[in-house]
């Protein structure tokens, strides 16, 4: 019994205590003094009945209509089991919890099925499935969920729904497309038996290629599979309903499983604890420097490795590199020793942590020594995690790379050295979240100044100064996308700002009320 219930019960035994005993049988009312004790005692006695009835049936109310008080009232209440506890001592199921609202799903004649391989690393395969449900919506075709790809370099045998919620995905964008986990069983049988139209769509292609070479063969076959989805959408001159459902799926339709959620919501809590936090998308791993041949810093035996590793993936169509020239032409990612001048130079904080976003860097702490030395607060979340946090990740570098993106959202500043998908989604994404500070590295310009600095032609505050001149303006804040052309290649991802999809900033407001 618990304290309440104890102390009321008490009080009631001490009133009980001062109210004169009356007998139960009508001989002991009839045994009394006269009949106005005896009336006496007898309304005392209604008085306790009533009471005792009255008191139950509160109760026993109060029991029946506990979802309509219980959380307003009772919740607050001392009392020894929760109303939950009651309805199950009751046998009586708890009522679930209420499903989210969902949009109305859209009515359209289905032309047919699309399924899609996407291939590279989860940010390119990101960026390919905004596209192709896009791609589909715009071809009234249902859309199977995309198969990830399991044989690139990093052999990453994750599903789709192991690091996406795959239920969300679909649901929250069924009044825009139909999708569906599987084909329906008479044409997956078929599939299943080899008749399959697989085709690699053109790179680079406006909307209108789809609709005059794409949904004819769907309408042929019933379904077709696009086997590469890379770049396969151009980035400009597509209608503004379909630049903006490419948005909608990367901002809101694509969320990661609650497991890499909740684990990516840990180590931000972590880092939160120390203070604020840069992510330094690191990219100096062994896969990058042996597909690029950019070997700066490495000594003879490392160059001869990344030549071999180039060599025996032949989907890497460039073997024969010059490391230099590339270097000099900006197409380098940054060493560990250049990133740790470029931070210095930007006047980066030493005391900020630096949360490494990236795989194992190449040459280990050989190569991180002076950025360590710089800036001692760096951190991984193979350092601020515990091993059994991440033990289903192992293995599994898409998942890895979940976390990775997640963290890199929520940090005060993101510094990519190099401009591969992670960097460019992760900018969009900062962009679309506010023009959130992303320090977007001028390569070219900084090994250019890098070496005359080395080389004793700048002096440090030359050195300094001039970085700081040269990215002034790129810190992420809103933009135009450079187009070009016929090289779209060359010119801005659309990943990488997403100008359709952004709030214009209070200076372009200002500039349009002026006119």
């Amino acid at each position: 019994m618990c304290r309440a219930e104890w102390e009321g019960f008490m009080g009631l035994k001490k009133w009980e205590s001062k109210v004169p005993k009356v007998g139960m049988g009508m001989g002991v009312l009839g045994s009394g003094s006269g009949s106005g004790s005896s009336r006496s005692r007898m309304k005392m006695w209604m008085i306790r009945a009533t009471t005792s009835v009255l008191l139950w049936t509160c109760i026993v109310q109060l029991t029946a209509l506990g979802d309509m008080w219980g959380p307003r009232v009772l919740k607050g209440w001392p009392s020894c089991f929760t109303h939950e506890s009651a309805v199950r001592a009751m046998d009586v199921e708890l009522p679930s919890p209420r499903p989210p609202l969902l949009p109305p799903k859209r009515v359209y004649k289905n032309n047919g099925y699309l399924m899609v391989s996407c291939n590279g690393g989860l940010n390119q395969m990101r960026a390919a499935i905004c596209d192709m449900v896009a791609i589909a919506r715009y071809l009234n075709v249902t859309l199977i969920v995309p198969e990830l790809d399991k044989t690139s370099f990093w052999a990453d045998p994750s599903d789709f729904q192991d690091i996406f919620d795959v239920d969300h995905f679909i649901t929250s964008l069924r009044d825009e497309v139909r999708i569906l986990k599987e084909l329906p069983p008479r044409l997956k049988l078929k599939v299943e038996r080899g008749f399959l139209y697989t085709m690699p769509p053109i790179s680079w292609s406006d909307i209108s290629y789809y609709k005059d070479q794409i949904l004819p063969l769907i309408q042929k076959y019933k379904v077709v599979h696009l086997n590469r989805t890379d770049a396969r959408l151009a980035n400009n001159g597509q209608p503004l309903e379909i630049q903006k459902l490419r948005c909608r799926v990367n901002f809101s339709g694509l969320r990661f499983t609650s497991q890499i959620e909740e684990l990516g919501r840990k180590v931000i809590r972590l880092l939160r604890q120390k203070g604020p936090f840069l992510v330094l998308h690191l990219r100096y791993e062994m896969d990058m420097l042996a597909f690029s041949g950019c070997t700066q810093g490495c000594n003879s035996d490392e160059v001869d490795e990344l030549t071999r590793m180039r060599y025996a993936y032949p989907w890497w169509k460039e073997k024969i590199i010059n490391s230099d020239l590339k270097r000099k032409d900006g197409l380098c990612p940054l060493t560990p020793e250049e990133t740790a001048l470029t931070l210095k130079a930007l006047d980066i904080d030493q005391n900020i942590q630096i949360y490494i976003a990236a795989g194992e860097i190449y040459g280990g702490e050989r190569r991180m020594a002076s950025l360590a030395k710089e800036y001692p607060k760096l951190v991984r979340k193979e350092t601020l995690l515990e091993p059994s946090d991440l033990q289903f990740f192992q293995n599994h570098s898409s998942q890895m790379a979940a976390l990775d993106y997640l963290v890199s959202l929520e940090s005060d500043i993101f510094v990519p050295t190099y401009d591969g998908n992670m960097a460019k989604v992760v900018e969009g994404h900062r962009r679309y979240l506010g023009f959130k500070k992303t320090i977007l590295l001028n390569r070219k310009l900084l090994v250019e100044l890098i070496d005359q600095y080395n080389n004793g032609v700048l002096n440090w505050d030359e050195f300094s100064s001039a970085v700081k001149e040269a990215h002034a303006n790129r810190m992420g804040s809103q933009t135009k996308r450079f187009v070009i052309p016929d090289k779209p290649k060359e010119e801005d991802y659309f990943y990488a700002n997403p100008q359709e999809c952004l709030e214009p900033s209070a200076y372009e407001l200002l500039a349009l009320s002026s006119t």
